[in-house]
């Protein structure tokens, strides 16, 4: 099968499927599903924790042989799928792998980003309302120019109290009133469809996202030495810092190469950036026409997302940090987590910078500009399985998929206390369900749509050619590597998370079991609809003999 030209087959092609309306529309719109909370977050936090430097040899391997590679197959498998009348991942994983099983794989391509979106506009609502809270002054009354440790602990209070960390329990109604606003946006631009929605507001807001992101930089890199006293305190000796970490009480510095952890840091990054193993790419690029380049647009996006985790992010967030905060703050604590980076840290050095709040409340709003860019791509691929599978239109796939989707967000932000819920579902989709995906795409492409026809399928209309080397790592490195790190993860942090899960006390234990089981029926809900719409599309097949069967 994988040696077979594939240029005869047959397609069931949609008379009114969607296209994007321009290249730079689906290049910036990919690039906003991929730039979030991550590139500003995640990333700069991790380097710094990992040895900063030390960090990106395994970052920039990763994205080598996993990042690039898988990109380029999930563009090429989705614009095969597209070409042959299919945007939903069942679909396209039907087309490219002819068994009456393939396409339940689909299925974790469906569930994985609507997962993620009932948590992720949660923390997409705190950055609009920090935006809001710094642009009318609430925040100020937090500050306390003297102490930079009572900020901290000010701005913490603030956060706990604002998400209702410290019990079980819907938040604040302000919380709830702009959970409201942002859950409603993201379904307006939704419902306006892939050009109208999601392609004019990417056009928009990734350029507004930036130009946000370079005045930020520009403020940080022109600080100079903020506190005179402190002449230690310097540009020079933060960006240092961001890139060469200290070394702990120990003696040993953060990270090093022989260490597993570092390795699987880096390559966890880098699916989580590039929204690689996600669904979402794989049904972008489904609406792409037959002769439209993928190689290059592939590229281009991954660029635009590598410079703003790289360029922009990690220039920006901890050596900020440090300029105010001091090294001695900058623990594991605050650089591991982006939640405590974010909302508690950042917010405290806008409280000691001059004019801190204006750069607060623009710094919060890009925040929010690039989760909403994200957020938005999480809802299509879904959108397109209702659409698809079920012959619904934008309407009612748009209100089906909203009951879902609000249904998981009201558990995440009820059982608020620690953020059990929202670390939950983030570890066992957002990072575990993301390397199964991926694993099953790439063997999907290099070994039963075979490397010489996804080499085809990428180089049809490309203005770049990818080089030979790539498709050897496609077939052979790529998979070895993902399985080889999906197994050290499970080996090193499964056992961990039961045995947390065990020490909790008995509401944290139900609560998690709670999520647990919630993700569990959802898996099982999409793979039912699934079930159904494939004997309805073979239904479809038998009714219509102008088109020639596709599905088994």
């Amino acid at each position: 099968m994988a040696g077979r030209s594939r240029q005869a087959e047959p397609a069931l092609v949609h008379a009114n499927r969607e296209n994007w309306g321009s290249k730079i529309g689906v290049i910036l719109a990919v690039a906003g599903s991929a730039v979030g909370l991550g590139n500003f977050l995640r990333f700069p936090g991790l380097a710094a924790t990992h040895g900063g430097g030390v960090f990106m040899i395994p970052y920039f391997i990763s994205m080598l042989i996993l990042g690039i590679p898988i990109c380029w197959v999930e563009w090429s498998m989705g614009r095969y799928g597209g070409s042959r009348g299919y945007n939903s991942a069942p679909g396209i994983f039907t087309v490219l792998w002819r068994t009456n099983y393939s396409k339940y794989f689909g299925s974790l391509a469906v569930l994985i980003p609507v997962v993620i979106y009932m948590y992720y506009v949660y923390i997409e609502a705190w950055c609009l309302l920090y935006a809001l809270d710094y642009a009318f002054g609430t925040m100020d009354r937090l500050a306390d120019t003297t102490s930079s440790e009572l900020n901290a602990q000010a701005y913490q209070g603030h956060f706990e109290g604002l998400v209702g960390m410290r019990k079980n329990g819907f938040p604040a109604g302000r919380t709830l009133i702009v959970l409201g606003i942002v859950f409603t946006l993201n379904f307006y631009l939704i419902f306006r469809g892939l050009t109208r929605g999601i392609e004019t507001f990417c056009k928009f807001a990734m350029p507004v996202l930036i130009a946000c992101a370079i005045v930020i930089l520009f403020r940080v890199l022109t600080l100079g030495t903020p506190d005179p006293a402190q002449p230690e305190a310097n540009i020079n000796n933060a960006l240092g810092f961001m890139w060469n970490p200290k070394a702990d009480e120990t003696g040993s510095v953060w990270g090093n190469l022989a260490n597993a952890e570092l390795w699987l840091a880096a390559s966890g990054q880098i699916f989580f950036s590039l929204s690689v193993g996600f669904g979402i790419i794989l049904n972008y690029a489904s609406y792409l026409r037959k002769d439209d380049d993928v190689a290059l647009s592939g590229l281009t996006a991954s660029s635009t997302n590598q410079f703003c985790e790289v360029c922009l992010g990690g220039l920006i967030t901890v050596p900020v940090a440090f300029l105010f905060l001091g090294p001695a703050n900058l623990t594991r604590d605050v650089l591991g987590s982006p939640m405590a980076l974010g909302f508690n840290a950042l917010p405290a050095v806008f409280g000691m910078m001059p004019a801190g709040r204006w750069f607060g409340a623009l710094w919060f709003f890009m925040l929010f500009t690039a989760a909403i860019t994200s957020s938005l791509s999480m809802l299509q691929p879904a959108i397109a399985f209702f659409e698809e599978a079920f012959k619904l239109g934008r309407r009612a796939s748009v209100t089906c998929l909203g009951f879902v989707v609000a249904t998981g967000g009201l558990i995440v932000v009820y059982f608020s206390k620690n953020l059990l819920a929202l670390d939950t579902m983030d570890f066992w989709v957002g990072t575990v369900c993301i390397f199964i995906l991926a694993t099953i795409q790439v063997i999907t492409v290099g070994w039963v749509f075979g490397i010489k026809n996804a080499r085809e399928e990428v180089q049809r209309g490309a203005e770049l050619k990818v080089p030979y080397i790539f498709w050897f790592i496609i077939k052979y490195i790529s998979p070895v590597y993902l399985i080889t790190i999906f197994v050290a993860w499970c080996y090193n942090s499964i056992p961990t998370k039961i045995a947390e899960i065990r020490a909790l006390d008995v509401e944290d234990r139900h609560t998690v079991l709670f999520v647990l089981g919630f993700l569990a029926a959802t898996f099982i809900f999409f793979t039912m609809l699934i079930y159904l719409s494939g004997r309805r599309w073979r239904w479809d097949t038998v009714k219509s003999p102008d088109v020639e069967k596709v599905m088994p």
